[in-house]
Parts: C-alpha cells; structure tokens; sequence
C-alpha cells in the first residue's frame, strides 16, 4: 500500500465506521413506546454535550479517533443482538486495534430488573470488572431474550459477581444501598436530551 492509498484508508474509516453504526441502529432498536474480553480501561473518557461523561469507564485506545457511545438496557433484545453481533466483533477489529474506543451508558427504560442490573454494573467497576460484569449481564439475559421474568433480580446479579471473583461483600454493600441509583438516572436522563428514543442508541463523535 503506497502512501496515497494509506492516507486514503485513514479518511475513509472514521466514515465507515459512523455508516456501520447508523445502518446497525436504524435495524436494531427497541423503541421507549413499546414494551471475548477486552481489557477494562479506567481512565476519564471526553465530555461530548452530555453524550459521555468524564468518569465514564470505556474500552480501547484513549486516543482513537473514533468515540463509540452507546446507550443501552440489559433487558431489550435488540441491545442483546448487537452485544453478540456487532459489539464482539467490533472489539476485535476496531476496539484492539486503537481505531475506536467504545463507552456503554445505562437508558434503563423496561423495568426494574434493567435498573438494578445497570445498578450492579456500576458496581462492578469499582473493582474494575465492568466490561467483564457487562458481558455476563447479557449472556444471562439473552438465554431467553425475554424481560423482568427474574433473570437479573438480585439473587442472580450477586451470583454473576460471585462467577466474576469479586469481593461480594463490597459488592453487596454497594448495591444494597443504591449507591449508583442516582448515577443510572443520570444516565437515563443525558440519553433523553441527547434523542435517545430507543436502544440501542450509537453515537458517532458525540452524533446519533
């Protein structure tokens, strides 16, 4: 590859990532009116109007031109379709490869079940295992892709922690008390303004 091709290359994948992700998102998404590990990074991810926050945990490159948020509820189908499909493969060509870094935010919209769980990985990463916790999450869930039919109630997300090696008694505090309720609102709450109407819900560099 000469050196007009490369450069070629380098401008042309920021574009196709973004029309990857709006084809992926205009397929895949379960609208708000209706009912392989990658290391964790915990480092600060850029303010983008409220689409990322500063303390957000995100995977990849800190200086990968290309910021991946999505917006997501443990429960829909259509966020456990592209945790199998897009976001695994994703990780692994663009992710690993420092093209792309990728940070994942709560819109717990279906029920209880999807906030204690956005709750519980929260959780998680204060002992740093939250990409690891957000995988289990979806494993669990997508078995029968079906919602608050107690997959992820309390019993179950202190037993995921428990698989993970996590020191349960911390994490049993931390969710216990709510310590990340406000924060998941939060989270809720920036997807809202952002036009966040349905997950999952990509933002390209800060745009839906």
């Amino acid at each position: 590859m000469d050196e007009s091709q490369k450069k070629d290359r380098d401008v042309f994948l920021p574009g196709a990532i973004v029309v990857a992700a709006l084809l992926i998102a205009g397929a895949l998404v379960y609208n708000t009116g209706s009912k392989a590990v990658t290391p964790l990074v915990n480092q600060p991810a850029p303010s983008q109007s409220g689409v990322a926050d500063s303390d957000d945990v995100f995977l990849g490159s800190a200086s990968a031109p290309v910021t991946l948020v999505e917006f997501g509820d443990y429960q829909c189908p259509y966020c456990g379709k592209f945790f199998t499909e897009v976001e695994i493969p994703l990780r692994e060509q663009y992710i690993k490869t420092g093209k792309v870094k990728m940070l994942f935010r709560d819109f717990a919209f279906l029920g209880p079940e999807s906030n204690q769980a956005a709750q519980a990985s929260q959780c998680a990463a204060d002992q740093g295992k939250f990409w690891l916790y957000h995988d289990a999450l979806y494993k669990v869930e997508i078995a029968d892709g079906r919602e608050n039919n107690g997959n992820l109630n309390l019993q179950a997300l202190k037993a995921i922690a428990q698989q993970l090696g996590m020191d349960l008694t911390k994490f049993g505090a931390c969710l216990d008390s709510g310590k990340y309720k406000a924060e998941v609102q939060k989270d809720y709450d920036d997807g809202v303004a952002a036009g966040v109407r349905g997950t999952p819900a990509v933002f390209i560099n800060g745009k839906l």
